[in-house]
C-alpha cells in the first residue's frame, strides 16, 4: 500500500475548500507559511502543494496579496515549453506574492513543474535570475519624454521608481546596494533619463549623480519600509489598525510614564494618522526644494 505524498494531500484539501465554495474567487488561500503551520510540513512541501493548484488553474499569485482563488476552475496544466521569459515571469509572480526571501531555484522549479536542474539551462543561478527580474520590472512602464523643467523631471522619475517598487515590493531589497548596483539595461535607462532631466542645470557631474542617488535612496527607503510592513501583514494575518489597537496600551503606558512634552503636544489631539503617500509627497518636495536651493546658489 502506497502513501500519498503530503503535498498532494494538502493540495487535495485546499482543492476541496475551493470547489466547495469555502474559498471563493478572489479569496486568499493559506500562504506557504500558513500551510507549514497548519500541516506541520516543510516550506518546500507547502510550495509543491500550492504549485499543484496553480498548475490546475485554481489559484494564482496576486502581487501584494498572496495566492488567491481564480474564477476559472479545473483548467488544464500549462504545457508551454520552459523559456527564459517564462522562468522570469514565474519568479516575478512568486517574489511579488511572497517576497524575495521566498525565492529559491527549487521553489521556482516547483511552481513551473520542472526539475531544479532544468532552470540552470536558462540562468546560472539565483543572482542572475533576480537581475533579470529587476530588468523586467524596470521595463514594464516607459518613462516617456524628458520634461524641459528639471524639477518636473526629477519628480516624475521619483514617482516612476516608486511605481516600480509598488508593483514589485521586493525590488527595494534587490536594488539596495549603492556600491554594488544591479546592472540592467532598463535600470541604466532610468539613470540616463534622470541625468538628462538635469542636463540644463549648472550642477557638476558629481552633483547630478548625487542628486539622483539622493532621490533614489529616499524612494527606496520608503519602499523598503512598505515591503517590510506588507510582509508583517502577511506573517501575522492582522491589519495595521488591528496591530495598533493591540499595541496602543503599551505606547500609552510608555508615554505616560516618561517625560515627552513635545511628543505629547503633537499627539494630544489624536488627529494624526501616518499615511505613507502623504509622507512620500512631503519628503519628495522637501528633497527637491534642497536641490533647487543648490541650483540657485550655483547659478548665482
Amino acid at each position: 500500500m502506497t502513501t500519498e505524498p503530503p503535498y498532494l494531500a494538502i493540495a487535495a484539501e485546499l482543492r476541496r475548500r475551493i470547489l466547495s465554495g469555502e474559498l471563493s474567487p478572489g479569496d486568499r488561500v493559506p500562504s506557504t507559511r500558513a500551510v507549514t503551520r497548519e500541516w506541520g510540513v516543510a516550506m518546500a512541501t507547502a510550495t509543491k502543494a500550492l504549485g499543484v493548484l496553480r498548475r490546475e488553474g485554481l489559484v494564482r499569485p496576486e502581487p501584494g496579496v498572496g495566492t488567491v482563488v481564480v474564477a476559472q476552475k479545473g483548467a488544464a496544466p500549462d504545457a508551454e515549453p520552459l523559456s527564459r521569459k517564462r522562468l522570469v515571469d514565474a519568479a516575478l509572480e512568486l517574489a511579488d506574492a511572497e517576497g524575495l526571501n521566498a525565492l529559491t531555484m527549487r521553489r521556482v522549479a516547483t511552481v513551473l513543474g520542472v526539475s531544479t536542474m532544468t532552470l540552470y539551462r536558462h540562468v546560472p543561478g539565483k543572482a542572475e535570475l533576480v537581475r533579470l527580474m529587476a530588468d523586467a520590472a524596470c521595463g514594464e512602464v516607459p518613462l516617456g519624454p524628458v520634461p524641459p523643467d528639471w524639477r518636473v523631471g526629477l519628480e516624475r522619475g521619483a514617482r516612476w521608481l516608486r511605481g516600480v517598487y509598488a508593483r514589485h515590493r521586493w525590488m527595494a531589497h534587490a536594488m539596495a546596494s549603492f556600491t554594488r548596483p544591479v546592472a540592467t539595461r532598463n535600470a541604466m535607462a532610468y539613470l540616463e533619463w534622470v541625468l538628462q532631466s538635469l542636463r540644463g542645470t549648472p550642477l557638476t557631474h558629481t552633483e547630478k549623480l548625487h542628486a539622483h542617488l539622493l532621490i533614489f535612496a529616499y524612494v527606496q527607503g520608503l519602499s523598503m519600509a512598505a515591503d517590510l510592513e506588507e510582509q508583517a501583514r502577511q506573517d501575522t494575518g492582522i491589519s495595521d489598525g488591528e496591530w495598533m489597537e493591540q499595541n496602543e496600551p503599551r505606547f500609552d503606558a510608555i508615554q505616560a510614564g516618561g517625560s515627552y512634552p513635545e511628543l505629547n503636544s503633537v499627539t494630544s489631539g489624536g488627529d494624526f494618522g501616518l499615511d505613507l503617500d502623504a509622507l512620500f509627497e512631503f519628503g519628495l518636495q522637501r528633497t527637491l526644494d534642497g536641490i533647487a536651493s543648490m541650483i540657485d546658489e550655483t547659478s548665482g
